[in-house]
């Protein structure tokens, strides 16, 4: 009878080398993280520190001008932290990065509780510095809940659909991303604030509400905003125009750092 000979390697296969932590958390990830924290917060002060003033007295702030506040901040912390930590400053945005494997699951709690971190400690400040305004920055529905849900979902889905085309494609214009996605925070806000308040952020509702005490309506600005995100991820997918495969996409091969984030391994 014939026997077939089994080499050593067959017998003892070397088992997958699994990524070890420093690849899933790379030395400069706190300062990712850092950098969220910084930004989240700055963007929570600003919309809603104009948003609450514009409730008072629109002779100092109008609704235009709150709108275009939060699309400049959006606009400058995008082109001041982009290159350190992607700007994300929105958890529902975090997690749609990382649905679409443009961002690794594992850092995503990290990211979410920097921004939570973040829009808290400045919805705290803004209670402080416009006391005896109430409810400060709060967001909550103008009508019934479906409404503002629905209109969280829309403008969300705009805002993540840019942002996915000029974030992430590197045929998109890279360095025009802070501005396109500044521009379409404004345009959107305009459009929900009589409506929903214009959220498009969880971060930016959960932070006002907590300080506040003031949570009517906060399922809306969660389920809204991480269901318009993903919708608005997904689609761009559908529609990527590049002559690579979609994981062959490099971060380097893109003209503005706020394009992919990865860990410093190469996953996607």
């Amino acid at each position: 009878m014939a026997t077939t000979e089994v080499s050593p390697m067959d017998q003892n296969p070397t088992p997958p080398k699994q990524p070890s932590f420093q690849q899933h958390y790379p030395p400069d990830f706190p300062r990712k993280v850092f950098a969220e924290t910084i930004a989240t917060y700055l963007l929570v002060f600003v919309t809603c520190g104009s948003a609450a003033i514009c409730s008072v007295d629109e002779h100092k702030i109008s609704r235009l001008g709150a709108s275009v506040a939060g699309g400049l901040i959006v606009t400058v912390m995008i082109y001041a932290v982009g290159h350190v930590s992607g700007a994300h400053m929105n958890p529902a945005v975090t997690l749609a990065f990382a649905a679409v494997r443009h961002f690794p699951w594992k850092q995503v709690p990290f990211y979410g509780a920097a921004q939570l971190t973040g829009a808290i400690s400045a919805s705290f400040t803004l209670r402080v510095l416009l006391h005896p305004i109430k409810h400060a920055g709060t967001t909550s529905p103008s009508g019934s809940d479906l409404q503002a849900l629905i209109m969280e979902i829309v403008v969300t889905f705009s805002m993540m659909f840019i942002t996915s085309a000029v974030a992430t494609d590197t045929k998109a214009i890279g360095e025009l991303a802070g501005i396109a996605v500044g521009s379409a925070v404004c345009i959107t806000s305009i459009l929900a604030g009589p409506i929903s308040g214009g959220s498009m952020n969880p971060a930016r509702s959960i932070g006002p509400a907590i300080a506040s005490g003031e949570y009517k309506g906060i399922w809306v600005y969660v389920v809204g905003p991480v269901t318009g995100t993903l919708m608005g991820a997904w689609s761009y997918n559908l529609i990527r125009m590049t002559d690579k495969p979609h994981h062959a996409i490099s971060p380097r091969s893109s003209s503005f750092k706020l394009r992919r984030m990865n860990n410093q391994d190469g996953e996607v």
